[in-house]
């Protein structure tokens, strides 16, 4: 099964005990923090290197920063695609919405 999920950490629960739940709130937070944000753990987040770029750039850029950062921070969810929604009441705003997998989801 896949799931969507965007960097809207506005639902986020501490201490979530459903597991397939914890890592959707992984990768929300992932999206939602750029690199060097995290106190202690400045390595944590996306390098936002698609920032300021067109679309058709920054759609390729996104996608590798959020496989690698996934692939390290957590390994338990699996990219399977990537969509980027484009604001258009807030100009240069874009909404990254990831395809995921749960890995050995029961």
């Amino acid at each position: 099964m896949t799931y969507k999920v965007s960097d809207d950490v506005s639902a986020l629960r501490l201490n979530e005990a459903e597991p397939v739940a914890s890592v959707l709130q992984q990768v929300a937070v992932l999206l939602a923090t750029r690199q060097g944000e995290v106190p202690f753990y400045r390595e944590f987040g996306l390098p936002q290197k698609f920032l300021d770029k067109p679309v058709n750039v920054a759609r390729p850029l996104l996608y590798l920063e959020v496989k690698e950062a996934l692939e390290r921070f957590v390994p338990q969810a699996e990219l399977i695609g990537l969509e980027i929604i484009v604001d258009e009441t807030q100009p240069g705003c874009v909404v990254p919405i990831v395809e995921v997998r749960i890995k050995d989801e029961q």
